[in-house]
């Protein structure tokens, strides 16, 4: 939901800020999509750099624990055992419990305790990228139909209730999938959203009536 509101909230911003000065709709959609496409892009790439580092981090670290259970595998043993004890266990069946799962994948019991990865499940940087793509573009693409397609006079009120309709109803849904409050949400996805579409419109308004753009 995060790529789709940054989508939502930027690329309105935009338009309706294009808009506010006075431009026809070439302009307003050159703005929208340069928005769009510019927008996509860099979530995709941050999301890319992001997600590449952190799994960089990961087999890092994974390469280091096999290197430690080929050369010290009686303090690695030593090791899990008590990471168990700290999780409460008795000396006696965190050894029997250790000892098991060394037995059974000595390096998939490391990586789940010791430093919670697991390197079956380690996170594509192309996959999080599309998918933060197609987030952005999904929402940005909302305000952008919202301005083109009614009359002039209508563009900028219909394009303002639909980004915050849309904005009521993300923050809705994030919130029950994280089990938070929904109208806590609701209401600073939409103040905020309403701030900048009056803060941009504002400085469209004000270089249109000055004669700068």
């Amino acid at each position: 939901m995060l790529g789709a509101n940054d989508g939502i909230v930027s690329v309105a911003s935009l338009v309706v800020g294009v808009a506010g000065a006075g431009a026809g709709i070439p302009a307003i959609l050159a703005a929208g999509v340069a928005g769009l496409v510019g927008g996509a892009t860099s979530m995709a790439l941050g999301e890319y750099v992001s997600v590449s580092s952190q799994r960089d981090s990961e087999r890092a670290l994974i390469a280091k624990e096999k290197r430690e259970l080929r050369d010290m595998p009686e303090e690695e043993l030593a090791e899990l055992a008590l990471m168990y004890r700290r999780r409460g266990l008795t000396e006696s069946t965190a050894a029997q419990v250790a000892r098991e799962l060394t037995a059974h994948d000595a390096l998939a019991a490391h990586l789940e305790v010791e430093l919670h990865i697991d390197q079956d499940d380690l996170v594509s940087p192309w996959q999080a990228a599309a998918s933060s793509a197609l987030a952005f573009t999904v929402g940005a693409l909302l305000p952008l139909l919202a301005i083109l397609l009614p009359a002039p006079e209508w563009r900028v009120p219909v394009t303002a209730i639909a980004v915050l309709v849309a904005l009521a109803f993300t923050g809705t849904v994030s919130a029950r999938l994280g089990g938070s409050s929904a109208p806590r949400a609701v209401v600073r996805l939409v103040v905020g959203g309403a701030l900048a579409l009056a803060a941009t419109y504002a400085i469209g308004a004000l270089l249109g009536t000055t004669g700068v753009v």
